[in-house]
C-alpha cells in the first residue's frame, strides 16, 4: 500500500529555507572550485572533507560506526545514489553550463522524486502535490537565462545535470526505506565515509589528482565552504527533515535553491534583479502554497463560512 505523504510543519518548513541556502552557495562554491579542480577530484574533496569536518561531531555525540559489511551496506547505496552519482554527472555538467542553469536543472529533483517513490508504491500520487509541482517547475522555466546558446556540449551538460537530479530521487527512496530510525548524524557521517573511499578509486583512476597542480587560496576557500557548509551541515538538516516530513517533502528544496542562488548572487556578487527572477521566485512561492495543502484548506474554510 503506498505510504501516506507526511505533511510539512513550521519548523520542516524553516529548515528547508535554510537547506535551500546552504545548497544554492553550493553552485556558487562550484563554480569556483572548478577552474582548478577537474569534476571527479572536486567530487572527492568535497566528500572527504565533509566527511573530515562531521567525523569528529559524530564521535562526540557518542557514535559508533558499523561493524560489518552488511551494516554499512546501506550507506554505500545512499552514498553511491545521493553523493557520488549526483555530485558527478552535476559538477561535469556545470563544467559545461552555467551554474545558474544548472540549479534550475536541479529543481526537477521534486518531479523525479515524487514519480520514483509512486512507482515504487511509496507515495500516493495526490493531485495537488503534482499540480504543485508542475507550477513549481513552470516557475523554474521562468527563472531560466532565454538568451542562454545551447551547443553540444552545453547540451550533453544539461543531461548530465538531469541525471543528477534523477539520482537524488532514487537516493529518496532508498532513504526512506532504510533511515527512518537512524539518526540523521549517523545517516551523514556514514554515508560521506563511504562516499569518500569509493570517490577516491573513481577520482584516481579519472583524473590522477596526484598529478595536479597546487590550487590557490581561492579555490581551496571554496572547498571549504562546499564541504562544511553545503554538505556536511547541510546533509544534516537534510536528513533530519526527511525524518521529520518525508522523502518527497525534502526534495522540494531543490525548488527553492535557484531563488536562493540567486538571491546570493544579488546580495554577494553585486549581480542585478531581473523582473523574470522576481516573478519565477513568486511562482514558485505559490506552488508550495499548493504542496502544502494548508493554504489551500484554510482557503476551503473561509469560503465555507460566508
Amino acid at each position: 500500500m503506498p505510504g501516506s505523504a507526511l505533511t510539512i510543519n513550521r519548523q520542516s518548513w524553516l529548515l528547508l529555507i535554510i537547506l535551500s541556502v546552504l545548497w544554492g552557495g553550493s553552485f556558487f562554491f562550484v563554480a569556483v572550485a572548478l577552474r582548478e579542480f577537474p569534476p571527479m577530484t572536486l567530487a572527492l574533496a568535497r566528500v572527504a572533507f565533509a566527511a573530515a569536518f562531521i567525523y569528529p561531531i559524530f564521535k562526540m555525540q557518542g557514535g559508533s560506526l558499523p561493524a560489518t559489511f552488511a551494516g554499512w551496506k546501506p550507506f554505500i547505496v545512499m552514498g553511491l545514489l545521493n553523493n557520488i552519482i549526483p555530485f558527478s554527472l552535476i559538477f561535469a555538467g556545470q563544467a559545461r553550463i552555467a551554474s545558474g542553469l544548472a540549479s534550475v536543472l536541479n529543481a526537477t529533483t521534486p518531479l523525479f522524486a515524487l514519480l520514483v517513490l509512486a512507482s515504487f508504491g511509496e507515495e500516493r500520487l495526490i493531485l495537488r502535490r503534482v499540480i504543485g509541482v508542475l507550477i513549481g517547475l513552470a516557475g523554474v522555466y521562468v527563472l531560466r537565462d532565454p538568451d542562454h546558446v545551447q551547443s553540444d556540449s552545453q547540451l550533453i551538460g544539461m543531461l548530465f545535470c538531469l541525471g543528477g537530479a534523477l539520482s537524488y530521487g532514487f537516493s529518496g527512496l532508498w532513504g526512506r526505506r532504510n533511515f527512518k530510525n537512524v539518526p540523521p548524524l549517523t545517516t551523514t557521517t556514514c554515508q560521506l565515509i563511504s562516499s569518500s573511499i569509493l570517490m577516491a578509486v573513481i577520482a584516481g583512476a579519472v583524473d590522477q589528482p596526484w598529478e595536479l597542480p597546487m590550487p590557490g587560496l581561492t579555490t581551496w576557500s571554496a572547498v571549504v565552504g562546499l564541504a562544511a557548509l553545503s554538505t556536511a551541515l547541510a546533509y544534516i538538516l537534510f536528513f533530519r527533515i526527511m525524518a521529520q516530513a518525508g522523502a518527497a517533502n525534502v526534495m522540494l528544496v531543490t525548488l527553492l535553491i535557484p531563488v536562493t542562488a540567486i538571491g546570493l548572487g544579488v546580495l554577494v556578487l553585486g549581480e542585478p534583479l531581473l523582473m523574470r527572477e522576481i516573478v519565477g521566485a513568486l511562482v514558485i512561492a505559490a506552488s508550495l502554497l499548493v504542496i502544502d495543502g494548508r493554504a489551500l484548506g484554510w482557503a476551503k474554510g473561509r469560503l465555507a463560512k460566508t
